[in-house]
């Protein structure tokens, strides 16, 4: 088979990997991947960026690719699928009718409380000062103010008072910072607990295959400090998903959601991601649908998969996901982000990168985030994340010290990270001992 992944960063790396070591892959195809890695092995970086609709349909065609896997929201939510089922290619992702989950939150909070799916009471607001006006008169904080669009995973602002809330508002709805995805904006309760992934595989019938758990890590710095990001790290499985919350999970908010959008005439079919709170009381609740897979929970979820992720996604489309269960290596995944200097506000590009095949050798897997090369052939920084280093091991412990082994490893001047990514599992780990 040929295959074609579109998804630019480190996400789309470990897709790529993941098909290469497919036994029914011949090829695979990345947009627009990373230049880095041209002429190594079946990954084959092609220069169309990832938002040229007809450009990639007119590749799929020409090259005679079998199957497409899209990793970008953005390209979701305007089309793409209905596109290329236009052109009788065959592809795994929601329609643009289904991908209105991500495409806006004000939609999925609706549809949430429609359906009796749990999340956090909110409002909607089309105006700035009727926004500012309801913050003003809150009296309980923190709350969360929300982009009702595409943000690029930042478009989630926790306000722990008025200021802040107003702040949001106006940098949203007027100052526009996120583009049109400050047309609206949701104002909701902030709820309290832990975070998880959950994400699941949709076929073509609405049957549903879950992936393993996993956890994210928003924000910049050490501790869960400073402003929020794509993502710094994330890990898998998330041991705050016990076996009991996952049957809540389920029966809760995956089946409703699927189920709700068949009665909205909205047909789901491609990964879905959860973002769940868990409470104290190991009750989950909804925060937002994603309608692809996460990034950076991807690299550290597909690394345990050792199912053929291939045939898994052919499954899919001919709905036979009801058959299948997917074997994972029970040895857990860390995976750190390695980002540029000023990134999440800006980020430094050119910087030279040494390290990378010594990080190899500790068993660690790299994704290139944001790689590219310079005129004397060597790797240089070319965004805000930069790279993706994922190691397993026998333990939560074992697993965050053989990632940031393997991170020691490689040298730049303009590189930083989290010290601190698996901290949860690892305090839970050692508690439990």
């Amino acid at each position: 088979m040929k295959v074609l992944v579109v998804d630019s960063g480190g996400r789309g790396h470990a897709i790529c990997q993941k098909v290469a070591e497919s036994n029914f892959a011949d090829v695979c195809f990345w947009a627009p991947g990373s230049q880095a890695l041209a002429g190594t092995g079946k990954i084959k970086p092609i220069n169309i960026p990832a938002t040229e609709t007809e450009e990639l349909i007119r590749f799929s065609k020409d090259n005679g690719i079998d199957l497409i896997i899209l990793g970008p929201e953005d390209l979701l939510c305007r089309g793409f699928v209905n596109r290329a089922q236009e052109e009788k290619l065959k592809v795994y992702g929601p329609e643009k009718e289904a991908a209105i989950l991500e495409g806006s939150k004000a939609f999925a909070k609706r549809f949430m409380k429609k359906y009796g799916i749990p999340t956090a009471p909110f409002k909607v607001f089309g105006d700035a000062l009727d926004a500012i006006d309801c913050v003003r008169r809150r009296a309980r904080y923190p709350l969360v103010v929300k982009a009702d669009g595409l943000a690029a995973g930042k478009g989630v602002i926790i306000c722990d008072n008025a200021i802040q809330a107003i702040d949001a508002i106006e940098s949203i709805m007027i100052d526009r910072v996120f583009g049109e995805a400050g047309n609206k904006v949701v104002v909701e309760k902030f709820l309290p607990g832990e975070e998880a992934s959950y994400i699941v595989m949709v076929d073509a019938r609405g049957n549903i295959l879950p992936l393993a758990s996993s956890q994210d890590h928003k924000r910049v710095f050490d501790g869960d400090e400073g402003p929020n990001t794509g993502g710094m790290g994330a890990y898998s499985p998330a041991p705050v998903v016990t076996p009991d919350i996952e049957v809540k999970i389920l029966e809760r908010i995956v089946v409703p959601t699927i189920k709700g959008m068949k009665k909205e005439n909205r047909r789901y079919t491609g990964f879905l991601y959860f973002g769940l709170m868990i409470n104290a009381k190991g009750e989950p609740w909804l925060l937002e649908y994603n309608v692809r897979l996460g990034d950076p929970e991807t690299q550290a979820i597909l690394p345990r998969m050792q199912t053929d992720f291939v045939w898994l996604i052919n499954q899919a489309l001919i709905g036979n996901l009801d058959k299948y269960k997917i074997k994972w290596d029970l040895r857990p995944a860390v995976c750190i982000v390695m980002r540029s200097d000023g990134y999440p506000k800006t980020s430094t590009k050119g910087a030279v990168i040494t390290g990378i095949e010594k990080a190899r050798k500790t068993g660690a897997q790299i994704f290139y985030a944001a790689v590219g090369k310079n005129g004397k052939n060597e790797l240089v920084t070319a965004g805000g994340r930069v790279l993706n280093i994922t190691a397993k091991g026998p333990t939560f412990s074992e697993a965050q010290h053989n990632a940031y082994a393997a991170v020691k490893k490689i040298k730049c001047d303009k590189l930083f990270y989290r010290t601190d990514i698996g901290w949860r599992a690892v305090k839970r780990e050692r508690r439990n001992q």
